[in-house]
């Protein structure tokens, strides 16, 4: 039977992603797991370079973000996972944690306007807001740029329900019919795992 419900961020990097984990996590109780967070530990713990480093410990991170969500899994638990996933990366993964554990997947993709995402990464890799670890402003912004319009960042393929957000404007984000059609796909599938703490 279906026993945890995973909820995994999703979308380009720049779309608002981290801090709404952070968010629904707060309102639903759970478990939040960021790739990026796992790789500033690492960069904490290793320290940081160049942009090849990054990039190896960006793939760390991500290895460990599987190996928590498995070990949730396999306690029958529910939790939050984000970061950028790239479709022809990551399926598969899910894919294999479902046929082992079984679970439920909701899936909120978020996006914005091309140009809100190159204007958001941008500002990010000039205002030094982040890990430095990141390097951020090493990372061309055409490299970037192409990423998004290839859709490099797309849906994942992994069953559930998948609730696509709007993240242009902040201001205006639909968050509370997001926490509605969670609560509500959560409890229909109550039957089958954990009940949806208010």
């Amino acid at each position: 039977m279906k026993t945890s419900f995973v909820l995994v961020i999703t979308g380009p990097p720049a779309a608002g992603k981290t801090t709404l984990g952070r968010k629904l996590a707060r309102e639903l109780t759970l478990p939040f797991v960021s790739s990026d967070d796992l790789k500033e530990i690492l960069f904490d713990t290793l320290g940081w370079k160049d942009r090849e480093w990054s990039k190896t410990l960006g793939r760390a991170g991500l290895e460990l973000l599987f190996y928590y969500l498995e070990c949730e899994l396999r306690a029958g638990k529910s939790v939050i996972v984000e970061t950028a996933f790239i479709p022809e990366l990551h399926e598969n993964r899910f894919l294999e944690l479902n046929g082992r554990y079984g679970c439920f997947f909701f899936q909120v993709y978020c996006t914005a306007d091309d140009e809100v995402l190159y204007d958001r990464f941008q500002l990010r890799a000039e205002g030094g807001g982040r890990h430095p670890g990141h390097v951020d402003q090493l990372v061309e912004r055409s490299r970037f740029e192409e990423a998004v319009r290839q859709r490099r960042y797309g849906k994942l393929e992994i069953g559930g329900t998948i609730f696509e957000l709007d993240t242009s404007d902040f201001g205006k984000m639909n968050d509370e019919a997001l926490l509605a059609a969670i609560r509500s796909v959560w409890q229909g599938h109550g039957k089958d795992g954990p009940t949806l703490q208010d």
